[in-house]
């Protein structure tokens, strides 16, 4: 595609995938529009870069489809001073937009090679406020850092309540939980110290982090 029929498709992508999707944060659709999606989609997947579906990105892992990045962001809410902690860097654009929107982002994945593409990215595209590490995050991160969003982009059979712990008070987690054929997705909103509120947002299915920790199955 030229320019001029990658900005068309983006344009579509928003339109008629994105906002019908009741993504209607101005915020969330400028940020959306601004990040050039199509350089971090896979060069063997570029055709799909505007495209209503999850692009594969290797290790069994995927890129969201444009919608469900939209909800995601929309339902964090992100404030410009806000930290962000996103467990899953995959393609690195979902951390752009996360970085564009709030102060800081720590993105963490157990791909290296995730993490050295999107590294390579996003200094192409002069974003800094970005920290990325390698590492198995999926039952939780070490220590007693506390943010104001953390989104997670692989589903969770089983959510660990460390990251309920990770949050400010009034922060807010996005996760996917539970296994195929069900899986939903989840705003969690920390109260004060003891309490947290869970909101069902949607239906939906993605892949899981890999280590993700599995439901015991109980044998009788």
């Amino acid at each position: 595609m030229n320019q001029t029929e990658i900005e068309q498709a983006r344009f579509n992508m928003i339109e008629q995938q994105i906002r019908p999707w009741d993504v209607l944060d101005q915020r969330v659709l400028d940020v959306m529009n601004s990040i050039p999606r199509e350089q971090f989609v896979p060069e063997s997947c570029r055709s799909l870069a505007f495209a209503d579906t999850n692009i594969p990105l290797g290790h069994d892992q995927v890129m969201m489809a444009p919608k469900l990045e939209g909800r995601l962001l929309q339902a964090l809410a992100i404030k410009p001073g806000d930290t962000v902690l996103e467990i899953g860097t995959g393609s690195g654009y979902l951390t752009a937009c996360l970085a564009s929107l709030g102060r800081h982002v720590t993105s963490i994945d157990i791909m290296s090679d995730f993490t050295a593409t999107t590294a390579a990215k996003l200094e192409s595209l002069n974003i800094n406020n970005i920290t990325l590490k390698t590492a198995d995050a999926a039952a939780g991160i070490e220590g007693h850092e506390r943010y104001d969003a953390i989104a997670i982009t692989g589903s969770l059979p089983l959510l660990q309540q460390q990251f309920h712990r990770n949050l400010e008070i009034g922060g807010r987690l996005f996760v996917i939980t539970g296994s195929l054929p069900i899986m939903e997705a989840n705003l969690i909103t920390r109260i004060d110290e003891q309490n947290w509120a869970s909101e069902t947002l949607l239906e939906t299915c993605m892949p899981p982090l890999l280590n993700a920790t599995e439901p015991q199955n109980f044998v009788f």
